[in-house]
């Protein structure tokens, strides 16, 4: 993944033999980089070198890693330029995330995790999204209780202090619970604030997560 993020992402293109979808992913990310909206593209033949395809985990092709995205399968020419437009932007991150969640991915986010620390940012966006899905919502919750006590939730405790602000009683519920999962003393005092909170189950939430403090 290209270490600058106002630049073009780089790609890494898996395809094989036979493959009846590969030349059509291909030819649209020919086509980016020659705009270069894309900034390098690498392409293995997993067929010639099936060790690559065993080091990233590859079990179909096509395979893409677009930037710090992972995409299967076939993908259209305008989806890859989607893609690479998500790339580069704010929210693209928690356009992935929330796609991975909708299919019960928590492995996928897991991995986008690792590779793109950013992810915790989005998740944080999602969690403050009142139209999320009841599934994306659980399934940010479920990865931010993996991240507890880390270093990456702990950066995001101003992002979750500003949603404990929220006018809808569920986003401050589940911020004030991820606030606690921080186990760090910068969030005391947002959780303070919410001690007299209008709804029963913040106030017993931001109670229980100053416990964990």
């Amino acid at each position: 993944m290209n270490p600058n993020p106002n630049s073009p992402p780089d790609a890494l293109l898996m395809i094989a033999k036979g493959c009846p979808h590969c030349p059509t992913v291909l030819q649209g990310l020919g086509e980016l980089i020659k705009s270069g909206r894309i900034g390098r593209l690498e392409v293995v033949n997993i067929t010639e070198h099936p060790d690559v395809a065993q080091e990233f985990g590859v079990r179909g092709v096509p395979w893409l890693r677009l930037g710090p995205f992972e995409l299967t399968g076939l993908r259209s020419p305008a989806e890859l330029a989607q893609w690479t437009e998500r790339a580069a932007s704010a929210t693209g991150l928690a356009d992935y995330v929330s796609e991975l969640l909708t299919t019960g991915d928590l492995a996928g986010v897991r991995a986008t995790l690792q590779r793109a620390p950013q992810t915790a940012a989005a998740l944080v966006q999602l969690l403050g999204d009142p139209e999320a899905e009841l599934q994306i919502r659980l399934g940010v919750a479920a990865i931010l209780e993996d991240l507890e006590g880390g270093a990456l939730l702990r950066g995001q405790i101003d992002a979750l202090g500003a949603l404990t602000g929220h006018s809808d009683a569920r986003i401050r519920l589940d911020a004030c619970h991820a606030l606690g999962l921080t186990h760090d003393p910068a969030a005391r005092p947002y959780l303070e604030a919410l001690r007299e909170d209008a709804d029963p189950d913040v106030r017993e939430e931001a109670a229980d997560s100053l416990a964990i403090l």
